[in-house]
């Protein structure tokens, strides 16, 4: 474990979220930290908190105790303690629960990581609700990748993804990476979340999903080009949302607003993995690629997440869309709304704007306070009628 913390410390990225979960253990006694394998979380909490104890639940023999022995194995682990991977034993929630109750004054007692945030925030809620801060890490945002190493082009980020390890050890083989990742996810993550039948079956599926990023979801087709019912899409699709994986991202509307488009965009959490998917393992593979715009859409939508989790906005990112147009994405903060459209191309002009046009007249000119399109362009200029062509580095 020493020897652990000490390669965090040398490789280290510094995360936008380390405030906060400094703040979180200063301030409550339980702080859960989720996201998908491999964002970090481990490393993070270790680096943060270097007093804590540490024991991971992805050991059997300690994911075993902590499910059938709970008072035994916190009696081993007492506090200040980093639980690692804490899904591996729903039955603990309760004893800390209790652990809690009885040392109430004192706060950042138990650190818990855990890949699988459905799960875990219904044995929060069950168990630790008004004592526990969730906070979800994703992988590394382009910001957050320059700050550490500013020569990162934007193409090579896409097709690298965030994930740190990545960063931290370049000499890694990209193919070989995302190949086990996804052998591992498939392993554990699906199986600990539910009994799939034909892990073959679900990894179509997920390359199915992957074709279909940035674009509205249909179950139906997604289904029948998969050769599985409905139902099971549906429930596939929960797998990837809760296991970090994919984010739904829903329309915008009001009842002002007619023939407006009820389903969800389906969107990948990591470029990386998308690329992975599509089997683009270059730079060059990624420019030539007829799918292009939709990853680029999918990079965009990523850095407008984090940029809306940094502001401690949640729920405030939509795409609005009605019969016969779209605008990518839509942040309402306060009753104001900002558009963006996702353009691959380097020199964005009005016509990229038409859209943000039409949508601001839906929505009122008094009501938008910024339009873009978010695009290559080295540096921002105006377009006209109010609206900009936005490189990505000046979205936060």
């Amino acid at each position: 474990m020493r020897f652990y913390r000490i390669f965090i410390l040398l490789m280290w990225i510094p995360r936008t979220v380390e405030p906060r979960l400094k703040r979180s253990a200063r301030t409550r006694p339980v702080l859960l930290l989720t996201g998908a394998r491999q964002t970090g979380k481990t490393s993070t909490l270790l680096r943060l908190f270097p007093k804590h104890s540490f024991v991971s639940l992805d050991l059997p023999t300690e994911a075993e105790q902590a499910e059938r022995e709970p008072r035994a194995f916190l009696q081993r682990h007492q506090p200040p303690v980093i639980i690692d991977e804490v899904q591996y034993a729903p039955g603990l929630f309760r004893h800390l629960k209790a652990e809690v109750d009885g040392q109430r004054s004192r706060n950042g007692q138990f650190l818990l990581t855990g890949s699988q945030k459905f799960a875990l925030m219904k044995n929060v809620s069950e168990s630790l609700a008004g004592r526990a801060d969730i906070v979800e890490l994703e992988t590394l945002s382009l910001s957050e990748i320059r700050a550490a190493l500013p020569d990162t082009g934007i193409e090579t980020a896409i097709v690298r993804g965030g994930f740190p390890e990545l960063y931290a050890n370049p000499d890694i083989d990209l193919i070989a990476f995302y190949n086990s990742y996804l052998a591992t996810y498939l392993e554990r993550d699906v199986r600990l979340l539910t009994n799939v039948g034909s892990l073959r079956d679900f990894e179509r599926f997920v390359r199915a999903c992957a074709l279909r990023s940035a674009n509205l979801l249909n179950k139906a087709d997604l289904a029948r080009d998969v050769g599985i019912a409905p139902s099971t899409a549906s429930h596939w699709l929960s797998m990837l949302e809760a296991s970090g994986q994919i984010v739904l991202l829903e329309p915008w509307f009001s009842n002002r607003t007619k023939s407006i488009v009820k389903s969800p965009k389906l969107y990948f959490a990591d470029t990386g993995l998308l690329c992975a998917l599509l089997n683009i393992r270059s730079e060059d593979a990624l420019r030539q690629s007829p799918v292009i715009g939709a990853i680029w859409e999918t990079f965009v939508f990523t850095q407008l997440r984090d940029r809306e989790r940094r502001a401690g906005r949640v729920g405030s990112l939509f795409f609005w869309r009605d019969r016969t147009r779209e605008v990518d994405f839509v942040v309402e903060a306060g009753g104001r709304v900002e558009l963006y459209e996702a353009k691959w191309t380097e020199v964005p002009d009005m016509a990229d704007a038409v859209n943000l046009e039409f949508a601001r007249n839906v929505f009122g000119k008094s009501r938008v306070t910024a339009g873009a399109v978010i695009s290559r362009t080295p540096n921002s200029f105006p377009l006209s009628d109010g609206f900009r062509a936005l490189p990505l580095t000046e979205l936060g």
